[in-house]
């Protein structure tokens, strides 16, 4: 019997840390984007190609002072943990902004210039609907 109570007791502990791994989505709005640069250290530069979102998350202009280049739309990756080492330059992919994420693994300190405007995403494996190419 004590064995029941403490079970019962230890339920709610253990399903709210399981659920702290979990993506919490910020947006159901499913965006195309495209990684623009893939900077030393994570430093992760994506702008979004189709769909619509909150233009407050994003640099609506932004230049890169390394080539010049200007991006539209234009965020640094805040969960480099979670992001793809698949995806490269000039890859486009689908994602949503998510709220937060498991980041836990080791990132270098090294500087590379970046939007002022970062977000946490979680990519997604299938075309979104409405936005496929």
């Amino acid at each position: 019997m004590r064995l029941f109570f403490l079970l019962v007791a230890l339920a709610p502990i253990v399903f709210s840390e399981s659920n702290k791994c979990n993506k919490k989505t910020d947006s159901k709005e499913c965006l195309k984007g495209r990684l623009e640069i893939k900077g030393i250290c994570s430093n992760y530069v994506i702008t979004i190609i189709k769909g619509d979102f909150d233009t407050s998350k994003v640099e609506t202009s932004w230049t890169d002072p390394e080539s010049d280049k200007q991006y539209q739309n234009a965020f640094k990756l805040g969960s480099p943990c979670t992001f793809p080492s698949s995806l490269n330059e000039g890859d486009e992919f689908y994602f949503e902004f998510v709220q937060e994420t498991k980041e836990d693994c080791a990132v270098c300190m090294a500087y590379r210039p970046v939007p002022e405007k970062i977000n946490l995403i979680s990519v997604i494996n299938s075309p979104c609907p409405g936005l496929t190419p």
